[in-house]
């Protein structure tokens, strides 16, 4: 059945990219946003544009789509899933570093959602066919508690939860230096970087806004350990905000992790951070209304064995 799209860009969303724009509006996979706008599906202001176009305040967004004609199907594939929680409408997984979400360009082996579809077949469907159930997500190399939505409603319930902020989410990370401070919120705007749309950034005026509350919980030589809480979830914050800083997670292979462990002092150190496989940030709290009886309702993850190991380098190396 066909879709209208009718939508107007809102202020904070100045500066998005047409697809980006869409995918979050339509609940789509960037790629499926991106083959509507090229296909002709969609104008600005009447006018079409291409996927890159970036948008601005008041603008206009319009066309029409078919969601039957955007599926595809996704092999359910048996895998190891730690499962913090489960009911009938949501399931809390603990997803462990390494592990990609869902399926994407240039995505090997098994992702989360290819085992979310062996364990319940039953989300097939629900929410955008590229990522079924996937409300939220985290990154790769990242670790941690994430929830799953295992029907429609549930799904449109949590999604807007998201989008609205009205959820805690906090974070463990082992970011270079010291703080200035013992707590503190970083507060900014955040986009894509210019040179290099893989990578975003915080140093700009433009963007969409980004917050992030932190606090050390323990300090060493040449590391931190901070928890953080989120009030915006934008692509890659805490690492974005924390390497903009002058502080990157340790072992982020993006944002500068791993590339300042060659000025280390120590040398047992410099030699762990350099084996480190991921970052060290980890979702450690999940807290959530429940989109079936609204009860709230919060779920942990112990910090993983790769990040106490590391804490426990740091803290015998003083």
């Amino acid at each position: 059945m066909e879709e209208k799209i009718d939508l107007t860009v809102s202020g904070p969303e100045s500066g998005t990219r047409l697809d980006a724009f869409l995918a979050r509006h339509l609940a789509l996979s960037r790629s499926h946003a991106a083959r509507l706008v090229e296909g002709g599906c969609v104008q600005v202001d009447g006018g079409a544009k291409r996927s890159a176009f970036r948008l601005r305040t008041g603008m206009h967004v319009q066309g029409a789509w078919r969601r039957e004609e955007e599926r595809r199907t996704i092999t359910a594939c048996e895998a190891p899933l730690d499962v913090v929680y489960e009911d009938p409408w949501i399931a809390v997984i603990n997803k462990p570093a390494g592990m990609t979400v869902h399926p994407g360009a240039g995505t090997a082996g098994t992702t989360l959602v290819n085992a979310l579809l062996a364990r319940y077949p039953g989300i097939d469907g629900v929410g955008d066919p590229d990522r079924p159930g996937i409300v939220h997500r985290l990154d790769k190399l990242t670790s941690g508690v994430m929830v799953v939505a295992r029907t429609a409603e549930a799904h449109r319930v949590l999604s807007a939860a998201f989008k609205t902020h009205g959820h805690a989410r906090e974070y463990l990370a082992v970011c270079y230096g010291h703080m200035t401070q013992k707590t503190g919120t970083i507060e900014n705007f955040m986009e894509r970087n210019p040179k290099d749309r893989k990578r975003m950034t915080s140093r700009t005026g433009e963007g969409r806004r980004a917050v992030t509350r932190w606090e050390v919980l323990e300090d060493w030589k040449e590391f931190s350990l901070l928890r953080l809480s989120l009030e915006t979830g934008r692509t890659h914050q805490i690492r974005v905000h924390l390497s903009d800083m002058g502080h990157p997670v340790a072992g982020d292979p993006v944002y500068g992790g791993r590339r300042r462990a060659d000025i280390l002092a120590d040398t047992r150190i410099r030699s762990y951070v350099k084996g480190l496989g991921r970052q060290m940030l980890h979702a450690a709290l999940l807290g959530i209304r429940h989109p079936h009886t609204g009860e709230y309702m919060e779920f942990t993850s112990d910090m993983p064995e790769d990040m106490k190991g590391f804490i426990s380098i740091l803290e015998e190396c003083g």
